[in-house]
């Protein structure tokens, strides 16, 4: 099986090309915060991402996510992995706690993700949500941190350039659909 992560900025078309992959058939597994910070904010809380469990709980989605998941299909596509909620925590000034730990070395030893990644470009902008309230240069910082996480954990990146949502579609099409090598 073959996991391939798109990640990026905030606000780059990561959620809209992971849409466009499951309207053509592809297996694809949503961004966790999102999920967290929706939750919470229906229950009333404003910002989540301030409580010290919030990493805990993205990273705990993500694994219950990646494992509902595991053997339904021979290529899937998540938006973020656990290596993203380390970017998340090292841009928030978090330090990694025992979840995270856990979680990172798991996937690493169990090799659950591709070791290419989709690092999809911003867009030049970045709209706010209820769940996204950064600005635009703030995004382009987290962007940055992104990029030296998964490389320092040796990662490739894969650069997808920002553009329409076809040619970014087709680029990403054109490696998860290549032969494993």
């Amino acid at each position: 099986m073959r996991r391939y992560v798109l990640t990026g900025a905030p606000g780059a078309g990561k959620t809209a090309i992971l849409h466009r992959l499951g309207e053509l058939g592809h297996a694809v597994v949503e961004e966790a915060a999102t999920e967290v910070i929706a939750r919470a904010q229906a229950r009333g809380e404003d910002e989540p991402w301030t409580r010290v469990s919030f990493i805990d709980e993205i990273v705990t989605l993500q694994r219950q996510r990646q494992q509902e998941t595991s053997g339904s299909a021979a290529v899937q596509v998540f938006d973020r992995s656990p290596v993203c909620t380390l970017a998340l925590a090292i841009h928030l000034g978090r330090p990694v706690s025992r979840t995270l730990g856990a979680e990172l070395e798991r996937i690493t030893s169990e090799e659950i993700y591709q070791r290419q990644v989709l690092f999809i470009r911003n867009l030049g902008f970045c709209e706010p949500t209820s769940a996204r309230r950064i600005s635009y240069q703030e995004s382009l910082v987290f962007e940055k941190v992104h990029e030296e996480t998964y490389r320092e954990l040796g990662y490739q990146l894969i650069d997808i350039p920002a553009g329409d949502l076809p040619r970014r579609l087709a680029a990403v099409m054109s490696v998860i659909a290549a032969p494993e090598s």
